[in-house]
């Protein structure tokens, strides 16, 4: 019998403020992280994950007020973005300065492995992004910068080998068995890329208002072997609107639903459930469903499917390895 949906409301995500190194450094130490499917990168013990299962990739989201940060960082596996509301910088390279694009709702960002990446909101109110980490470990966690792990021991935040937080303002020390995490060596920095803002855009971002247009007929193959954005990253991810859903047939993969606009109902298995902006919804495999719009106006969601390609580097990488 096919297993119901599972759906983490918008309304009911529990934020952690200390999941990552740079919790207490000025600037982002107010980030508020959500581990939505899988456990994710998170470097806090208190991390709260709504559904622990994995379907080859995670899901969370990162919600900052105005001015506030991610630091610097990249990831083994894919890391992909797309803006729920707000208006947001992404950065990148060695220092952050190599290029950057501002993305608002709906815009997604396939972040290329090999890149030190970083973002922040510039808009006026409290944002959120939604973020598909590549591997049924989110790609091992986060390899920092080596500034940002000086950065972060100098307010309190220590990094362990074994990937943990311990926080000297709660009184926390390295165990004596634990190593501090190392910095990146002169040689593994050489390697990352510092790509231009002309290389970065056409090839790895995909505008909201183009794909609401092209999805006029059809939903939109965004992220994929024949997606707008090339990629092969363990997942892909297609792009519906309001004239372009419909029942879906039963096929072997897990299945995720995340609108970005408006409000959607999910039909499956006899079951009625209703979706908006910032909801995830996890279906198993062979699970047959229809989607639609749940009333008038615009609309649209991000759906999700795991796929036999192993996660790892993004495929540009990958060609640039084997020349």
């Amino acid at each position: 019998m096919t297993q119901p949906v599972q759906i983490v409301k918008y309304s009911e995500l529990v934020p952690c403020r200390t999941a990552f190194i740079d919790a207490h450094t000025p600037g982002s130490d107010q980030k508020e992280n959500f581990t939505i499917i899988g456990g994710g990168v998170s470097e806090a013990a208190d991390q709260h994950i709504h559904i622990k299962d994995t379907p080859g990739f995670n899901i969370g989201a990162a919600g900052q007020p105005p001015k506030c940060r991610n630091s610097l960082h990249t990831h083994r596996t894919a890391e992909v973005f797309f803006v729920l509301s707000g208006r947001w910088r992404f950065f990148w390279g060695r220092w952050g300065d190599a290029g950057e694009v501002i993305l608002e709702p709906g815009d997604i960002f396939n972040i290329p492995t090999g890149i030190f990446r970083g973002f922040e909101n510039i808009g006026t109110d409290y944002g959120m992004i939604m973020a598909i980490l590549g591997g049924d470990d989110a790609g091992g966690g986060v390899v920092w910068a080596p500034q940002v792990i000086e950065d972060a021991q100098e307010h309190g935040l220590i990094l362990g080998q074994n990937g943990k937080l311990y926080d000297s303002k709660k009184g926390a020390t390295l165990p004596a068995d634990i190593a501090p995490m190392a910095v990146m060596t002169d040689e593994n920095l050489a390697l990352m890329a510092e790509l231009p803002t002309s290389e970065i855009i056409p090839r790895w971002v995909a505008r909201y208002l183009d794909l609401l247009a092209l999805s006029r007929d059809k939903p939109v193959d965004v992220i994929g072997q024949n997606g707008l954005i090339f990629d092969r990253p363990g997942f892909t991810v297609d792009f519906f609107s309001a004239s372009s859903t419909g029942i879906f047939k039963p096929e072997p993969y897990y299945t995720v639903l995340m609108p970005v606009k408006g409000y959607w109902k999910l039909q499956q298995n006899g079951q009625d459930s209703h979706l908006g902006p910032g909801d995830t919804a996890f279906l198993q495999p062979e699970t047959a469903y229809n989607i639609s719009p749940a009333m008038s106006g615009e609309a649209a969601l991000y759906r999700i499917k795991n796929t036999n390609d192993p996660a790892g580097p993004s495929w540009w990488e990958r060609s640039s390895q084997n020349d």
